[in-house]
């Protein structure tokens, strides 16, 4: 990202807080001018003691200077709360903004993109970009007013003193600009590896179970290990190029403290400069060393805020692929009937030689319930992911009740849509605030109801604190039985006319898949159910079933007239009944 932009940016942050940035930058000039005041009021106090001595005059000054450095203090409090205040409101935008922003792109976009390294840039990144807003806008504005202010001063009580004094600063800014470009490649550098150990974390700590499983403890320590000597490797050169840049800044600028005392004292003896001119300059000069040695920290504030900006604009650049149109249709749940159509519904992974999907083409009808089986690969859960519109499909191929779905708005679409995929996700929280995720709302008597339906109600009042057990991170303390039908009764909850279930039973017994199966088929709100299964026995009960190979659908029909048929299905069922025999 060009500087410019960078810059740009920064603006588009600190936009929603300009007044708190203004009346900080405000209080800022203030306390620099006080600054440049009180070195003033010495001068003329010690000039006056040199004329004529006074302890009433002396005791006048020392209360207005006084009274000017306690409202320089309080000036300069109100300055820090209200800059460092915009950088915290900025940072609680920014992690805001991430995470609304992510909510809006779809899954396919964290399949490419680690869950750790999105954490990184949503909490390490943002904190430098608060820094950057805060402590580096305070340092450069402290900066800027500084020399701004100070030296017209100085100049007006010794140009040739002062342009001694100033005669090694071009020297530290040439060190700054020589250092930039390495300090912001060597802080990419951290930020990155920083990104690396949080998604080797992140990854660890969810299989924790599988390294146990398979004793790679040891394998997981090196990994560990690696990657932490990386970070300590990019940390190390970071810090090489700052404690060879800061200490070089500060001793240039405690030059200047050295050449007005020598060449100071050397006109005071020659009554060219006052004493109180030399004291007022050595003052101005001591006020330049440290927000120029600061210059050093500022820097790498800046540094790690510009690279840290580039890696947030890299999120916020990528833009949903599968959103709302423009001319939306907006379908009220209560007017869906739940029919599905496919009209050569083709679809393709980027990247893959073969289509996931070709040309299929179905009419799945309102209250029809049916399964799709084939082989590993077959598309069976790519068609499961296009009918909700989680992935990037053609407009003109797909249908709920005669509409386009992409033509639906999502919100609509995904209300009459209840999907259960292959992964029975669970958050960390009771088994009731897993089921009624989708409902918040409803009451214990619904749960209860849909728990039932989905075969886990009894399991559940078996549990010490029933329905108000902690299931643990995505449900670990659940079995993989247990996880599916919790999540199927979750579906079931929002009562929507479509429900999709990818293999969503694949760890319950063929019983009891298909005693859910059969209850989903009856009663008056009977739901139109795609279900994908490789459980051939619970498949036989559907309305019918689509036979899947190679992206298109080879066999269409129900259980009785497909084992009729030479293809297929037959060939799949007789492989099922050797594995049953087998178990």
């Amino acid at each position: 990202m060009q500087k410019s932009r960078r810059i740009a940016k920064i603006g588009a942050y600190l936009r929603p807080h300009l007044r708190d940035a203004t009346l900080g930058i405000l209080a800022l000039l203030s306390v620099n001018a006080l600054g440049v005041y009180i070195p003033w009021l010495i001068r003329a106090c010690v000039d006056q003691i040199a004329k004529n001595f006074s302890w009433q005059e002396i005791l006048r000054y020392v209360v207005i200077i006084v009274l000017l450095s306690s409202a320089m203090w309080l000036i300069r409090m109100a300055s820090r709360l209200w800059i460092f205040g915009v950088g915290r409101q900025v940072e609680f935008d920014l992690k805001q903004k991430i995470f609304e922003h992510l909510l809006q792109l779809e899954p396919a976009y964290f399949a490419t993109n680690t869950i750790g390294d999105l954490i990184s840039r949503a909490t390490s990144d943002v904190d430098n970009v608060r820094r950057l807003l805060g402590f580096a806008v305070l340092s450069l504005s402290n900066t800027v007013f500084a020399y701004a202010l100070t030296l017209p001063a100085m100049l007006a009580i010794s140009v040739n003193l002062t342009l001694a004094a100033i005669a090694m600063y071009p020297f530290m800014f040439l060190l700054v600009h020589l250092f930039s470009n390495r300090l912001r490649q060597k802080q990419a550098k951290v930020q990155e590896k920083i990104s690396d150990i949080s998604e080797l974390i992140q990854e660890d700590m969810s299989g924790m179970a599988l390294i146990k499983i398979y004793a790679q403890e040891a394998n997981e320590r090196r990994a560990f290990a690696q990657k932490n000597q990386e970070l300590l490797e990019a940390n190390l050169a970071l810090a090489k190029i700052r404690n060879i840049l800061f200490p070089l800044i500060g001793g240039l600028a405690g030059l200047s403290s050295l050449i007005i005392i020598w060449l100071g004292t050397a006109q005071i003896t020659t009554g060219n400069l006052a004493v109180g001119d030399f004291l007022a300059l050595l003052i101005y000069v001591e006020r330049l060393v440290f927000p120029t040695t600061l210059l050093g920290f500022t820097i790498t504030a800046y540094q790690r805020g510009e690279v840290s900006i580039d890696r947030l604009e890299a999120i916020f650049s990528v833009q949903p692929k599968i959103k709302d149109s423009h001319d939306a249709i907006h379908l009220p749940l209560a007017e869906v009937k739940g029919e599905l159509t496919a009209k050569n519904l083709s679809f393709s992974y980027p990247g893959a030689r073969q289509s996931a999907l070709d040309r299929i083409n179905f009419t799945i009808h309102p209250g029809e319930t049916v399964s799709i089986v084939g082989a590993i690969g077959s598309g069976k859960s790519t068609l499961a992911n296009a009918l909700p519109r989680l992935l990037d499909i053609a407009p003109g191929q797909l249908f709920l009740d005669g509409v386009d779905i992409t033509k639906i708005a999502l919100t609509d679409l995904r209300s009459a849509i209840a999907y259960v995929p292959q992964d029975s996700f669970l958050f960390s929280t009771t088994i009731k605030n897993n089921i009624r995720y989708g409902s918040p709302e409803s009451d214990q008597l619904n749960i209860e109801s849909v728990a039932k339906s989905a075969q886990i109600h009894p399991e559940i009042m078996n549990f010490p604190q029933q329905y108000e057990t902690i299931v643990g991170e995505r449900g670990i303390t659940l079995s993989g039985g247990q996880r599916q039908r919790t999540a199927l009764a979750r579906a079931m909850l929002v009562n929507a006319p479509v429900l999709i279930l990818d293999d969503a039973l694949s760890s319950v017994d063929n019983q009891t898949a298909t005693q859910i199966l059969n209850h989903l088929a009856s009663g008056v709100g009977r739901k139109t159910v795609v279900f994908i299964t490789h459980q051939l026995s619970a498949a036989a009960a559907a309305d019918r079933i689509f036979v899947m190979d190679k992206g298109k659908i080879v066999q269409v029909g129900n259980h009785l007239e497909l084992m009729q048929q030479e293809g297929m299905y037959r060939q799949l069922w007789s492989q099922h009944q050797v594995e049953e025999l087998l178990r």
